[in-house]
């Protein structure tokens, strides 16, 4: 959340409660709820980074903050943002759990795949009914169907395990 807290005080948000109103705008209910606790604890951490400073609002009985990115902020935000995700994930849970109990006899690798099918069919399921309840604007749009994109994908890769595991034991 850290960075996105930064990138949206660059944007020229300044109180923390109107950082919580642009998440919620953009992104409705499809992120966890963040909380006040959260929001001050981060930007708390920035500003002792440098990356935000800070400024009491005069008079203001119950101590409002402003904040203000810094020129080290604005770099480290550059970074952030010139930089892709990792698009690597080789550690999968599932297939970890697949390989370990499978080796060691915890169960059968059918049961495993067929139980995680069913697992990603409804996830599937449950995304198709949340973008057709039109999720909140275009951001939250673009997550659910990135979701059901990765979903699907998940969805061939438990037929490549399953295609190459029959493979392997009929040799």
């Amino acid at each position: 959340m850290r960075w996105l807290f930064l990138a949206l005080l660059a944007g020229e948000r300044s109180y923390g409660y109107e950082l919580k109103q642009a998440l919620d705008q953009e992104f409705g209910t499809l992120l966890p709820a963040v909380n006040a606790g959260q929001i001050y604890t981060t930007l708390a951490r920035l500003e002792r980074e440098g990356l935000v400073v800070g400024r009491d609002v005069e008079g203001h009985p119950r101590g409002k903050r402003t904040y203000q990115v810094t020129d080290a902020g604005r770099r480290a935000l550059a970074g952030w943002v010139d930089t892709p995700v990792s698009g690597t994930h080789l550690k999968d849970e599932f297939f970890l759990k697949l390989v370990v109990a499978s080796a060691v006899g915890l169960a059968r690798p059918q049961r495993l795949i067929d139980a995680q099918r069913l697992e990603y069919l409804q996830s599937l399921r449950d995304l198709d009914a949340l973008l057709e309840s039109s999720p909140d604007g275009l951001a939250a749009e673009l997550l659910v169907e990135g979701a059901i994109l990765h979903r699907k994908a998940d969805l061939d890769w438990l037929d490549l395990i399953e295609q190459r595991l029959t493979a392997g034991a009929a040799a």
